[in-house]
C-alpha cells in the first residue's frame, strides 16, 4: 500500500494536490479571517507542518531517484544557471512549494497583524488575494492599509 501511495504522487500529482490544498485555506483567510476554524488551522502551524511533510516527502522522492541536490547551489552563479534549473521538474516543484508556504505563512501573518489593529477585513481582501498571486506586492498594499490606518510607522515591528 505505502508504495501505491509513493507511485501516485508523481510530480505532475503533487502539483495539482499542492494547488488545490492551500485554496481552502487562502478562501478562510479572504473570507473569513476573524473564525476560530481560521485561527486554529489557517494562521496557526497546522498548514506549515503539512506543507514541511510534502516537501520532507519530495526531498526524499528526489533523494531516491539519485536527484543532484549540489547543482541547486548553482543558482546563485548567474541567471542563466537559475533558467536551467527551473527546466527540472523536481527542483520546479520544489521551488513551487517554497512559493507556496510562504504566501499562505505571509496571508495568516497579515490576517493576525490587522486583528492586531482592528482593521476592517473588508480591507484584506485585495492585499491578501495579491499576496496569493504575487507575494510581496500583496504584503506592500496591506503595508500601507496598516499605515494608514494605525497612523504609524514601524520598520520593526
Amino acid at each position: 500500500m505505502i508504495e501505491q501511495i509513493y507511485n501516485y504522487f508523481t510530480i505532475e500529482m503533487l502539483y495539482y494536490w499542492i494547488n488545490f490544498g492551500v485554496l481552502p485555506f487562502w478562501l478562510m483567510l479572504i473570507f473569513f479571517p476573524q473564525s476560530y476554524i481560521c485561527k486554529y488551522f489557517v494562521t496557526s502551524i497546522f498548514p506549515i507542518f503539512i506543507l514541511s511533510g510534502v516537501y520532507i516527502f519530495l526531498l526524499y522522492k528526489s533523494y531516491l531517484s539519485s536527484y543532484d541536490f549540489i547543482t541547486n547551489f548553482n543558482l546563485y552563479l548567474g541567471i542563466n544557471d537559475v533558467s536551467e534549473l527551473f527546466s527540472d521538474k523536481t527542483f520546479l516543484i520544489m521551488f513551487w512549494l517554497h512559493f507556496i508556504s510562504i504566501n499562505l505563512f505571509t496571508g495568516g501573518w497579515i490576517v493576525k497583524d490587522s486583528q492586531k489593529f482592528s482593521i476592517n477585513k473588508l480591507l484584506l481582501i485585495i492585499p491578501l488575494i495579491l499576496t496569493y498571486l504575487i507575494g510581496p506586492l500583496g504584503l506592500f498594499i496591506y503595508w500601507l492599509i496598516r499605515i494608514f490606518h494605525a497612523k504609524s510607522i514601524s520598520l520593526y515591528d
